[in-house]
């Protein structure tokens, strides 16, 4: 019988500290624990004190297979230390007295083993051995320790099984482990050692063999090997090969109810001990594979307590429990049936401890009280023992009573009471023995916790304050806190016997100063409690389901108190640590996500994650459920036929944990294999059968697919062929109609039939005609296979009644309706009669035409169609013009229509018309020609309208005249007003009589405001449409402002900010070089303030220099600037200060002097030139425009920006005839074409003649022509639409 034993231990007591000395040397008080377990109380006393005996490692029991496995031994702890005696069987028992048995024996340490070399020997000292531990405080008793002997299992000699069996046949594959004491380990393996594959078809049962629920051909092989494994010898041994063939057959039993093949009838009784395994087994043969399902028949079963394994086939209780007993049902079901089998489970006990006794110090003269309650089916007995020996067999102490309940009170404790009391609980299945020290003795208090502790737990925690106190009697303590005065009331607080302070779901209230004090005494001891805030997950793993080969990612974001450090992120599997691995790359962590690679079905589980502080931890989980698409159907049976339908009827396969939604009914045609497999039903995934409309005269193959939200399964195998009879066609082909083009023919169509309603074998389509004569003649027939039919030599365009039957072998399809249908049209033969036209308005006409006689058009009447040719306009004046082509419009009308109104024609033009008949053949001879003229209408707006301004309050308006005046143009009206936010501003008309002008000038207009300008032609119709611009007068321009400059070695770059609608303002810049003794001023050429941007070259470096901006005579703006480098001092000789090259130089000059003076001859005489061509000419180096990219390209502005310069001379290169611009005018006009982008100037530094004049503003401006008189200032309007 199993025999176990605790030992728990306290204080408790009281003695003067007077008899402490004398018992004992009271040396520096230290910690001390002793217990019999981990999980007892611990009595705290000085180091050097007596302590009794405690057993802390029992003799444990065992079975031996060789003469080396047999040792026993056992280890105690004490003060002084313990001896150590044993019983075998109840006998004293002494193998040191023993010649086969060798003894080791240390401090707390006994241990004895064999020296015998045969097992027949070691089988003498089978027995139940105990050990005691003793020293002068008391004997402590150990568990019962049982020895067995046993021979190891040996391989047998067994001959090779081969087995034959039908397919669709059960079979069981026998093990025949040899018996032993051990449990063996079972496998089914192949010679290659690779595990024979398992399924709910193949399963192992408890006693070893190979379970198969029904054969298939593919179970054949030679190689079933039983490997028997037992882990206490490390012996695995290997059961000779079983052959199984499986012969295939036509007769085959494709299902079969279910059967229980082991246990075997229909009621099995277990009997069990609380905290045994017990497993429960259901192995079921039939076809298809039954599903197993496990109930309990009085409650529901816990699925917590219990774990099904095998494919379902077994129900395991882990850690059976009394309230496991009750009756259970395996119920075993497929589509041919059910069996059920109950198990009826007794849960029985061995005895187990409810209380039990605590071991303590006591003072003199206290009563001790130990109470030792135990349980267990059947009710255990109590009896008690001290040191050993019964107390029946002790001497009789009226101090001493056993009471019925068990428990042993001692009154008047001495100190020879000291002892060590053992508790025996025992029945049928078993005892239980614990080690109770009462130890009596006296000492003064004392605190043994250190003073000033810090306690730091997360809310929601339990708080335990620590408060050890050492004394006997045990010491009173008292608590206080800072954060309340009645501590002891709130509910959430218990005193610990031990002295400690417990606090239940611990809160931020809680913080603060925690006293403990022992009751009147001066002990006491302080200690600090921190509450903070507890780890919570705020985004916990969450349920996946995954695809094979895919990686699942779980995700685990949490929240940790920010005076904690970064928590530890544990994963598990089932309660098993996950870790990142590196070869097979399965986990990966990264930070708060877990990836599982590969995802195959062992990795299918709950998935934990673990978030770990040093004071808490958080925890949720997600499972992972592998899914795939489902296995096809199997079994297809085609049942039930009735007159044009089946019933077929499928079993499913395995949906792989994603449940099927659809099953797709196909078939296929045998008679026209070619058409492939096509859908014909689908139906919820919940039906295994279902009820299948068929054609008639086909034949019939089925399968069936399914479909979960993963994807769609294979297609099962085909049914077997289904053959419906032939029958007479049950529609006719629709969409009869005739399709005749040509004359003379009649072509019947009709929409050919889908083959599956042919219904039967030769089919046709008999096609019948008659002309529509009253009752009409008789019927022509003729049967064809395929449309169109053509009936020949017959009149144009007649009636005739058409109708088409489908025929086959069998019979007639029903009855069709005639419906009227015509021969081929041809052209129409006359041109409508009485054409006609009203003017209606200067764009709109009437038309009006006799009806025509139907007789002619010679097919379906369409309509007409009018032909309309706009031939010129009407305006004298426009012939000189380019002629304008001709204008064709076609209007069509219906074929009862005796009028038109036509719209959209071009006013004051020439009009020819005509008109058709039109069939689906063509349009008939045109009409006579009939022509006409429009009246004169209002005309379109102007072509253009081009707005300039000369000052700040004038506007010159330019115009072209109406593309289309659609009449004599008479003059124009021009209104004008100021854009004010209201929009409510008076609108100024002027009226224009003369049509030839072609400008205006407004004035006295406000220089601050925008104006919108529409201007109309008119004509004697009335005003047109108007040309609509908006636009402000031009301002006053002013000397730039903003200015920057920017300073290299040889140069400054000077930029400002340019103002819209100012004029253009030419200035000069002046610069000294202050470093030089003796400069001058110097001055660059006039500056455009348009440009925005200008750059002074030619500086010295490491030089300070004065620049002033004049306009006008005028300084607007100075400054000092020092360039960068270092200042030359020493001139350097140079070919430019050699008398020969200033010759040279002056030379040159003068020459070009000669030159410019024989331009402004020929200039006085009327001769023009090119500006660009006086820019290619040979000007200084340095007064060149500059073409550096960081200020942008060269710019043709300059150009175009003098027109006032003379030519050079009508022979120069310069000045050809092909630059030459003669309009009639002695000004030159130049266009300007300049936007607002950053344009660049590059001057020389000069002390000559006056510089070429700046350039044009005209930044906001359209393109305009410039007369020479503006020097180069544009008088143009600002265009701001």
């Amino acid at each position: 019988m199993p025999h176990t034993q605790r030992q728990q231990v306290g204080s408790r007591g009281q003695c003067s500290s007077r008899l402490a000395l004398l018992l004992l040397p009271l040396p520096l008080l230290l910690l001390l624990s002793f217990a019999a377990r981990p999980s007892a109380a611990v009595i705290h006393i000085p180091s050097n004190f007596k302590k009794p005996p405690a057993i802390t490692t029992q003799p444990e029991s065992v079975t031996v297979f060789s003469n080396e496995d047999l040792v026993m031994s056992c280890e105690a702890s004490g003060n002084p230390m313990p001896t150590f005696r044993w019983t075998k069987d109840g006998e004293t028992f002494d193998p040191s007295n023993d010649p086969e048995l060798k003894v080791t024996e240390s401090s707390g340490s006994f241990a004895f083993y064999t020296l015998s070399n045969t097992m027949d020997m070691v089988k003498q000292y089978q027995g139940r051995y105990v050990c005691y531990a003793t020293n002068e405080l008391g004997t402590a008793v150990s568990d019962e320790a049982i020895l067995n002997t046993d021979v190891p299992p040996s391989q047998q000699k067994e001959t090779k099984v081969k087995v034959k069996a039908e397919e669709g046949s059960s079979i069981v594959l026998k093990c025949n482990p040899p018996p032993s004491t051990m449990e063996p380990i079972i496998h089914w393996m192949d010679l290659g050692l690779r595990h024979i594959e398992l399924s709910d078809r193949v399963v192992v049962g408890k006693d070893g063999n190979l379970y198969f629920a029904y054969l298939t051909p593919e179970d054949s092989r030679e190689d079933y090997t039983c490997n028997v494994q037992y882990l206490a010898t490390r012996t695995i041994l290997v059961k000779e090969p079983i052959t199984l063939t499986v012969n295939p057959t036509n007769s085959v039993v494709r299902n079969k109810r279910p059967h229980m093949l082991r246990p075997g009838g229909t009621h099995t009784t277990y009997q069990t001990l609380r905290g045994q395994t017990l497993e429960l087994e259901c192995i079921v043969q039939g076809r298809p594979t039954p599903s197993v399902l496990w109930v309990r028949k009085d409650g529901e079963l816990s699925e917590a307590r219990t774990t099904k394994e095998m494919f379902n086939r077994h129900l395991r209780f882990s850690n059976i429990s009394e309230s496991d007993g009750g009756e259970y049902q395996c119920i075993a079901e497929n589509t041919q049936g059910r069996t059920v089998h109950t198990y009826t489970v007794t849960v029985e006990a061995a005895p187990y401890w409810t209380r039990e006794p605590l071991s303590q110090i006591y003072a003199q003269g206290e009563t001790v009280r130990l109470d030792c309650q135990a349980d267990g089916i059947p009710s255990p007995t109590i009896s008690w023992t001290v040191d050993g020996v019964p107390l029946s067999e002790t001497s009789q102490d009226i101090r001493r009573i056993v009471e019925p309940s068990g428990s042993l009170t001692l009154r008047d404790v001495h100190f020879e009471d000291t002892a060590i009391y053992q508790c025996r609980a025992s029945n049928q299945h078993g005892t239980v023995l614990t080690n109770t020290n009462v130890y009596v003795i006296e000492l003064s208090p004392q605190i043994l916790t250190e003073h000033g502790l810090t306690y730091r737990f997360t809310e929601g925690q339990k708080a335990v304050l620590d408060c050890d106190t050492f004394g006997s009697p045990k010491p009173k303590v008292v608590w206080e806190s800072s954060s309340t005065s009645s501590l002891l009331a709130d509910p959430r607080v218990n005193p610990l016997s031990n002295g400690g302070l417990e606090i239940f779901n611990v809160t931020h209230d809680d913080k603060g100063l925690y006293s403990c004090s022992v009751e009147n005494g001066n002990l006491s001891i302080s200690a600090d409690l921190d509450v903070l805030n507890r780890t919570v997950i705020l985004s916990p793993p969450q349920a996946l389901s995954v695809q094979p080969g895919n990686t699942a990612i779980f995700t685990c974001l949490a929240s940790v108190d920010v005076t904690l450090s970064p928590p530890l992120i544990q994963w598990r599997k089932d309660g098993q640590k996950l870790f990142q691995s590196h070869s097979e790359d399965k986990y990966t962590v990264d930070g708060p996500d877990l990836m599982v690679a590969n995802v195959e079905e062992k990795d299918e589980g709950v998935y934990t994650c673990e978030v770990i502080t040093k004071l808490d931890m958080a925890e949720d989980s997600g499972t992972l459920t592998m899914i795939d698409r489902p296995d096809s159907p199997d079994f297809l049976q085609v049942k039930d036929p009735e007159h044009r339908a089946v019933t077929l009827s499928w079993t499913p396969g395995d949906d792989h944990k994603s449940p099927v939604l659809k099953f797709v009914v196909e078939f296929q045609d045998q008679a026209s294999k070619e058409s492939g497999w096509e859908e014909l039903k689908r139906v919820n995934g919940d039906q295994e059968s279902t009820s299948l409309l068929l054609w008639p005269h086909m034949s019939y193959r089925f399968r069936v697919i399914a479909i979960n939200d993963v994807g769609a399964s294979d297609p099962s195998r085909p049914s077997e062929m289904y053959n419906t009879p032939a029958e007479a066609p049950d529609y006719n082909p629709e969409d009869v109609r005739s399709d005749s083009a040509d004359p003379e023919t009649l072509v019947i169509t009709w929409e050919e039939m889908d083959r599956r309603n042919f219904n039967g074998p030769d089919f046709m389509y008999r096609v019948l005609w008659r002309r529509v004569l009253g009752s009409g003649p008789a019927w022509h027939t003729n049967d064809t296979a395929a449309p169109p039919f053509v009936v020949t030599d017959i009149r144009n365009f007649s009636a005739f009644e058409i109708k088409v039957q489908a025929v086959n072998e069998v019979g007639e399809g029903p009855e069709p309706d005639p419906v009227i249908g015509y021969s081929g049209e041809d052209m129409p033969l006359e041109a409508p009669m009485d054409v006609g036209v009203v003017l209606l308005n200067s764009t709109s006409i009437k038309v009006t035409w006799a009806p025509i006689d139907k007789e002619t058009v010679r097919g379906h009447l369409l309509g007409y169609k009018i032909h309309l040719t706009r031939l010129s306009s009407r305006d004298r004046h426009r012939g000189r013009r380019a002629r304008e082509p001709e204008q064709v419009m076609v209007v069509e009308t219906g074929a009862n229509e005796g009028k038109k109104v036509i719209n959209d024609l071009r006013p004051y033009s020439h009009y020819a018309l005509g008109a058709t008949v039109f069939n689906s053949k063509g349009e008939g001879p045109a009409s006579e020609t009939l022509y006409f003229k429009t009246d004169e209408g209002v005309p379109g707006p102007p072509m253009s309208l081009r707005l300039e301004s000369p000052s700040e309050t004038e506007m010159t308006l330019h115009w072209t005249p109406p593309h289309q005046p659609n009449g004599v143009l008479k003059g124009y009206l021009l209104q004008y007003q100021q854009i004010v936010e209201s929009d409510d501003s008076p609108m100024q008309v002027v009226s224009i009589e003369d049509p030839a002008v072609s400008n205006l000038t407004l004035q006295a207009l406000d220089r601050h405001s925008q104006y919108r300008f529409y201007l109309r032609g008119c004509t004697g119709a009335g005003d047109g449409e108007p040309i609509m611009k908006t636009g402000a007068t031009v301002l006053d321009g002013a000397p730039p402002a903003n200015i920057s400059v920017t300073v290299g070695e040889t140069l400054v770059n000077v930029t400002w900010l340019t103002k819209k609608r100012q004029r253009n303002v030419d200035f000069q810049i002046y610069y000294l070089n202050k470093n030089a003794g003796g400069s001058k001023w110097k001055k660059t050429e006039k500056v455009s303030s348009s440009l925005s941007f200008f750059q002074l070259q030619g500086l010295t470096p490491g030089s300070t220099y004065r620049l002033r901006f004049i306009c006008n005579n005028n300084t607007f703006w100075e400054e000092e600037i020092e360039t960068e480098g270092t200042g030359v001092t020493v001139m350097q000789s140079s070919f430019a200060t050699q008398g020969w090259f200033i010759g040279v130089v002056s030379a040159v000059v003068l020459l070009l002097l000669i030159l410019l003076i024989l331009c402004f001859i020929k200039r006085s005489k009327g001769g023009k030139y090119s500006v660009k061509d006086k820019e290619e000419g040979p000007l200084d180096s340095e007064a060149r425009p500059m073409k550096d990219d960081t200020f942008g390209e060269y710019s043709d502005i300059e150009e175009k920006g003098n027109a006032s310069q003379a030519s050079l001379c009508e022979e120069s290169k310069l000045c050809t005839d092909d630059n030459l611009d003669f309009n009639g005018s002695s000004a030159l006009t130049t266009e300007l074409n300049m936007d607002e982008s950053l344009v660049s100037q590059f001057s020389r530094p000069s002390d000559g003649p006056e510089p070429l004049q700046g350039l044009a503003d005209s930044s906001l401006l359209n393109n305009t022509n410039v007369p020479s008189a503006t020097n180069g200032v544009p008088n143009s309007a600002a265009i701001l639409d």
